[in-house]
């Protein structure tokens, strides 16, 4: 039973200066959560509910934003309800839970942007070949490709890390990060494998970085030749690049941090670069794939004027029916 932790809950001890403004925080978070849920939700039911995008590029583009949705869930309500309580803790399995949807969130990310910069691709540098390729079938494939591989390996990150013994309840962040947990583990309890599962994780997600730049220097070196080329490179993977550019600045800064662990820095902003991966790139995609895909924007104009019609048969009717009433009974005259 020696390998087998004792702790049962966790105190998250990230929300010590938040004290004194935890109610306009707590707003702000809660309209801030609601906006990226009403963003990204709406871009699923777009490309669900109309069959003009139906294709490969917008199923992959629906497959992020439920990734942004599975991964924001995993961290805003609790976030919310530490907010109104004077102590914040989580269960340990709740805090294992938590890591796991976190982590698995974010590779899961770069799992469906290389699928994607795969796609483009295919589709500009192998055009001839690209129905034949990308059948329902592989679609499928890659869809649960960019899923499972994330989902898998974290769930055995975070099974080893289940196994460890700790002499540690607080986590010095306001959510749980699978290395704090690490962390904590007592001094004679075994964290190699964790570190071996640790490095092998950023070997393969560094190679999955590493695909994506090959993909784009040669869609750059096509796309180049011709402007028919260059038009579709920028409507079509200007925004891919943006998000991967926007997802690797976050990470790195991240990850910059965690290895060299600076103390110099506030409680504030170690929280702020925990979490900055939950706030920058789930408002920011479905804003950048919305106004820049095309196909998408054309279909959020046409709902918004068909918006503005039906508003505006529905007042003229309003006022149709008051001029009627008015002159079918003339004694309605006599009260005003």
């Amino acid at each position: 039973m020696d390998n087998v932790s004792i702790v049962r809950s966790f105190i998250l001890s990230g929300f010590n200066e938040t004290m004194n403004f935890r109610v306009p925080l707590f707003a702000f978070t809660l309209l801030y959560y609601c906006m990226i849920l009403f963003f990204n939700i709406s871009l699923v039911l777009l490309i669900v509910l109309d069959k003009n995008l139906h294709e490969p590029m917008y199923i992959f583009l629906s497959s992020f934003c439920i990734n942004t949705i599975y991964g924001t869930t995993g961290f805003y309500p609790k976030f919310l309800s530490d907010l109104l309580w004077s102590s914040q803790t989580i269960s340990y399995e709740g805090c294992l839970l938590q890591a796991f949807i976190i982590y698995s969130f974010v590779c899961c990310d770069l799992s469906i942007l290389a699928v994607m910069a795969f796609d483009r691709y295919l589709a500009i540098c192998r055009p001839l070949h690209y129905h034949s390729f990308m059948t329902k079938r592989r679609l499928s494939q890659l869809v649960c490709f960019s899923w499972l591989t994330p989902l898998c390996i974290f769930a055995i990150n975070v099974l080893l890390t289940s196994r460890l013994k700790l002499c540690g309840i607080k986590i010095q962040r306001v959510l749980c990060v699978n290395w704090l947990i690490v962390k904590l583990a007592c001094p004679e309890a075994e964290t190699f494998t964790n570190h071996i599962a640790a490095y092998a994780t950023v070997i393969i997600y560094v190679s999955h970085g590493f695909f994506i730049m090959w993909t784009y220097t040669h869609l750059i070196k096509t796309c180049a030749r011709s402007r028919e080329d260059r038009e579709k490179f920028m409507q079509t993977c200007l925004p891919h690049l943006t998000s991967l550019i926007t997802f690797i600045v976050v990470i790195g800064f991240q990850s910059i941090y965690v290895q060299f662990e600076y103390t110099g820095f506030s409680e504030s902003l170690k929280n702020f670069i925990t979490v900055e991966i939950l706030i920058i790139p789930p408002f920011m995609n479905p804003l950048i794939y919305g106004f820049k895909f095309t196909k998408i924007q054309n279909r959020i104009l046409t709902l918004l004027k068909s918006y503005k019609k039906l508003t505006y048969i529905k007042l003229h009717s309003s006022v149709l029916l008051v001029h009627f009433s008015y002159h079918a009974f003339p004694f309605w005259s006599t009260f005003h």
